[in-house]
Parts: C-alpha cells; sequence; structure tokens
C-alpha cells in the first residue's frame, strides 16, 4: 500500500534494513513513563502509516512504581488529559523478539497548545541540552550499563538468586572480567548481541563484572538524547533476551545480599560548537576552567539530584563502603572509588565520569540530573575540592543515605529546579513521597525476625 511504502522511505537505515523483503505488521507507539517503562499502544502498521499523532492520558506521569497515583494531577484535579503524543522517525528500529514484524517507535509528548509536556521524561533531558546548545555547547555522554542475570522468581518472599549458568552451577561472584565466566551466559549474550544487531545498535563492550550473573555493557559516546534512547531500548532487549534462556534480567540497583550493586556510571565531556574541539582541553592539552567547573558543578549540585539518580529505596542500599560503589563526592584521576572519576584519555577525549547513577533510574531524567549539575558548575564557575589521593572509602559520606532524605535536598534546591523545571520537579517529587510512603507501610521480614518475640 502507498501509506506503507511512503513511512519506508522515511525511516532510518536500521529499520529499513530490518525490513527488506518483509511486510511490516505493526508499529509500537512508545514513550517513556517516569521509571522508565514502556507506554504506549501498539498499532496496525497500515493504521500507523495513515496517522501523524496518538493520545495518552498525562496521569501515565502520575503513576508510582506500584500501580498507585500520585496525587500530581494539578489545580483542575485528576482529569486525566490527554497529551498529543508525536512519532519520532529517527528513532523507528525493530522489536526482533516478536512472532510477527513490528517496529518501536519513541513519542514525544506535547499539550493541545503544541508546548511540550514538561514532565514527560525526554522532554526534560531536551530542555537541559537546550540549555547547553544556549551557551554554544553540545554535550556528549556515554553510559555504562550495569545488570544482573537472576533466576527466575515468581516469589516476592523469596531472595534473588543468581542464575544457572552452562555449567549447570549458579553463577559466581567476584570473577570480574573473567571470560570464563561470560561464556557461562553466552547463549543469553548471543541473543543480547543479535537483537541489537537487528535494532542497529553498536555495543562497545560486554564483560562480566564482580556481582554473581552481574554484566556490564558499554555504548558508544554520543548525543545525549539518543544514548538515552538506547539505555531506555537495551533495558527491554536485555529483558526479552534472558526471557528466551528461563531467567530474568534485572536492572534493580541491589537485587542480591552481600553482592555489589548496579551502576549506570555517565561519562560527560563538551564539544565547542564553534571550534569543534573538547571544551574540557585547551589548545596545548591542558584542563581549562569549563572542565574544573563541571566537576565543580557534580560535587555541588549531587546532593539534590540523587533523589533522580537513586528513585528507590532500594537504591540507597548500593552505596556500602568497599562494595564498588561511591559514598562520597571526591574526585581524582583513574580511581574508581571516588565518585566522580577522570578516566584515562589524551585531550581530545578527556571527559568526567559521574559514578553514582543507579541502573534503575530513568536514563532520560539520571542524564538530564548529572549534566544539570554540570551546566550549574560551569555557569555559577564553581571550583572542586582538591583532587583526592588514595581509597576514597576512607573519608566521610557525603550523599544521601535514604529516599526521604534525598527528597529532601531534592525539594529545596531552586537552582536544580529551575534547570530541570519547576513542573516536572513538582510532579516527580510527589511521586516519589507517594512511592516512599507506600514502602513504610511494608513490614519486612528482618523486622517479623528480629522485633517479633524480642522487643
Amino acid at each position: 500500500m502507498k501509506e506503507l511504502d511512503d513511512l519506508t522511505a522515511i525511516l532510518p537505515p536500521r529499520a529499513q534494513n530490518f525490513l527488506e523483503g518483509r511486510k511490516l505488521d505493526e508499529v509500537e507507539c512508545i514513550i517513556a513513563d517516569l521509571p522508565g517503562i514502556a507506554r504506549g499502544k501498539a498499532v496496525p502498521a497500515t493504521k500507523f502509516a495513515r496517522q501523524s499523532s496518538f493520545y495518552l492520558p498525562d496521569s501515565i506521569f502520575y503513576q508510582t512504581i506500584t500501580g498507585d497515583w500520585g496525587e500530581a494531577a494539578g489545580k483542575e484535579g485528576f482529569i486525566e488529559r490527554d497529551m498529543i503524543l508525536k512519532p519520532d522517525y529517527s528513532t523507528a528500529t525493530a522489536a526482533p523478539w516478536t512472532a510477527d514484524w513490528t517496529l518501536q517507535v519513541i513519542h514525544d509528548a506535547y499539550d493541545r497548545k503544541g508546548n511540550p509536556v514538561p514532565f514527560a521524561p525526554r522532554n526534560v533531558l531536551r530542555r537541559v541540552v537546550d540549555l547547553y546548545k544556549k551557551q554554544g555547547w553540545t554535550p556528549v555522554v556515554a553510559p555504562e550499563m550495569e545488570f544482573f542475570l537472576v533466576g527466575r522468581n515468581i516469589d516476592p518472599a523469596k531472595a534473588i538468586a543468581p542464575m544457572m549458568g552452562r555449567t549447570g552451577r549458579p553463577a559466581a561472584a567476584r570473577q570480574a572480567y573473567s571470560m570464563t565466566a561470560v561464556d557461562e551466559f553466552g547463549p543469553v549474550i548471543d541473543d543480547i548481541y543479535d537483537f541489537a544487531e537487528a535494532q542497529g545498535f553498536e555495543i562497545d563492550g560486554i564483560t562480566q563484572e564482580g556481582g554473581a550473573g552481574q554484566l556490564e555493557i558499554n555504548l558508544r559516546h554520543g548525543d545525549p538524547i539518543k544514548l538515552a534512547d538506547e539505555v531506555f531500548y537495551f533495558k527491554r532487549l536485555i529483558r526479552e533476551a534472558a526471557l528466551r534462556h528461563d531467567c530474568f534480567a534485572t536492572f534493580m540497583a541491589k537485587p542480591i545480599e552481600d553482592e555489589p550493586g548496579s551502576a549506570m556510571h555517565i561519562h560527560h565531556s563538551i564539544i565547542d560548537i564553534e571550534t569543534g574541539k573538547n571544551a574540557f582541553s585547551g589548545p596545548q592539552g591542558g584542563e581549562t576552567d569549563l572542565f574544573y567547573h563541571f566537576i565543580g558543578g557534580l560535587q555541588k549540585y549531587l546532593p539534590a539530584a540523587i533523589a533522580v539518580l537513586a528513585p528507590y529505596v532500594n537504591s540507597y542500599r548500593r552505596y556500602v563502603k568497599d562494595h564498588a560503589a561511591p559514598i562520597n563526592l571526591e574526585w581524582a584521576r583513574d580511581n574508581r572509588t571516588t565518585g566522580i572519576r577522570i578516566p584515562i584519555s589524551d585531550p581530545s577525549g578527556r571527559r568526567v565520569e559521574n559514578r553514582l547513577a543507579g541502573m534503575d533510574c530513568n536514563p532520560y531524567l539520571g542524564i538530564a540530573a548529572s549534566l544539570a549539575c554540570g551546566y550549574l558548575g560551569m555557569m555559577n564557575e564553581v571550583r572542586p575540592s582538591k583532587q583526592f589521593h588514595g581509597d576514597a572509602y576512607d573519608g566521610d559520606e557525603d550523599i544521601p543515605r535514604v529516599m526521604g532524605e534525598a527528597l529532601d535536598l531534592f525539594e529545596a534546591s531552586e537552582e536544580l529546579r529551575d534547570i530541570l523545571g519547576p513542573e516536572f520537579t513538582r510532579v516527580y517529587s510527589i511521586v516519589k513521597r507517594t512511592e516512599y510512603e507506600e514502602f513504610l507501610q511494608v513490614i519486612s521480614p528482618w523486622e517479623r525476625e528480629h522485633l517479633l518475640l524480642n522487643v
């Protein structure tokens, strides 16, 4: 049909390659909610080719991770007003695990006047990127994705356990960078590569991390919105690959006791639009004021942003001394004990790594919050502390340790609120407070074991 031919012609090459010689059956129209879950509609391809937009209620952004609702609708009340969702065809990519020929397309959310919905995560990230561009800067990021492959767990009362490997033994911990450990998950990893290839994604590498069944995927550096899209897609891709092999992929920050947690380390650099050069490096290759101000911004503003980088009560179980996650905001060169690390690189590749973000954060919001902290540092010319030398775990903790404290800092930061958007911060805070209150009503096994007969 002509409509389908017209649609195919505007798709990116990766989607065209997937459909070569095949008939497109269905299109999944999706958008990320606050947790980063894909919301949307699946429509027949012929219908999608004829439509320029579709509708979803704005209440999808008021929903907690448990499916409850935060009272974030505003003064007009909970009327579930429709948003207009418009496709970004550059994001069209395969859904290669489906039984038919299906594409996924990420959509952007607008109100009826054509204004971006301010609490849609992709719009929040775009808002921050646009602030950089107004200063003549192009931000560049490279996320690292850590996750666990675990045994199927359908009973929340039972502890999460590592998956069974090819050898028939549970995945073993403390085998970081072991190729033998990676081989244990070979069939799952093969499907991850196959799905990524079908979707046109380039994986920079897969390694075994320090946890039992814990892997890391590195993505190539690039545009923040494009990379957030890829992390959003990758989470679904990895889950689907795991399900094919009778296991679960989890992006919880801390799924297993006594194992390290999963991070989404974010590497940052900035290109000067006028020169095309790395703004963190001067003409002779030295470190610029912008480089130090970016670090200073992370140190000053990250405590207020932790509620976005660590969005659940489980997130704070990751920040454990000597357990592969930072506990403070020291910065150092080539030192993985600090919260802010400067990797080894030549001047053109100079970058700053934020090691605080958990893999459970929404990639759009996590990258937006991290960039916002660096932006405030550069605009306010914040100087960092002296470079740290030694083991940063010997230092004091200076990040929030519980969700309630993190939300207090988030709500009190006027500067961060202005960068991310007042309406976003209002909605996000209400939804997260609701989740936190839900959690506080739950009586844990620890409480029953130790308090029932002893207090």
